[in-house]
């Protein structure tokens, strides 16, 4: 019983970080989305408001990310853009701290970065779910691909107003919800699949 305890114990860790990892993006997908809203119903009045909100909210983002990727590092290959993805996020956030006043021009290209780079992390987590043999990669590869078209729209689009950016937020956000959920319902099969991958 000692030793099936033993092994049970990793197993149980992989998934609930997993869990946890996908939870987070769902509140940072929905907050995105909040965001949006904010930006149709008032461009003009919560921008700047906005640009310290989203200052703040990249860097404790930010920070949570570096911080969890050396607490989770080593245990489970999905947490590799951990790192990355949260100096990216303080730097975004360092950035609308200091530049507030000026963000209003600056504030699509840095909204529409960081939907770049979230939709690449979700089409790495769709590549290493096919990896694992889990069907729901495709899925959740396309709903990345649309993210990541709404991305580089956002970003080159220079006549782009706040109240389309603030749509694209929320559709972005909406379809990045949609995607954690899939992934949450198939962490137990992922976890089966990495589990045997280690045994063979």
């Amino acid at each position: 019983m000692a030793k099936v305890e033993i092994i049970k114990r990793p197993v149980e860790n992989i998934s609930g970080n997993l869990k946890q990892s996908a939870w987070t993006a769902i509140i940072e997908s929905l907050a995105t989305a909040i965001l949006g809203i904010f930006l149709i119903a008032w461009p003009d009045t919560v921008l700047q408001v906005i640009a310290y909100v989203v200052g703040v909210f990249f860097v404790v983002k930010g920070a949570y990310q570096i911080i969890n990727y050396f607490l989770v590092k080593g245990q489970n290959d999905f947490f590799n853009n951990g790192l990355l993805s949260g100096v990216i996020a303080v730097l975004i956030g360092i950035t609308s701290l200091v530049i507030g006043e000026e963000i209003a021009h600056v504030f699509r290209v840095i909204i529409g970065i960081w939907l770049i780079y979230e939709a690449l992390a979700r089409i790495n987590t769709a590549i290493k779910l096919h990896s694992a043999g889990i069907n729901a990669w495709r899925y959740i590869l396309i709903l990345a691909l649309v993210m990541l078209v709404f991305g580089v729209f956002i970003t080159f689009y220079t006549g782009a107003v706040i109240a389309l950016i603030g749509w694209t937020m929320v559709v972005t956000g909406l379809i990045g919800i949609v995607g954690d959920i899939m992934f949450i319902q198939h962490v137990n099969n992922i976890v089966e699949k990495l589990t045997r991958t280690k045994d063979v």
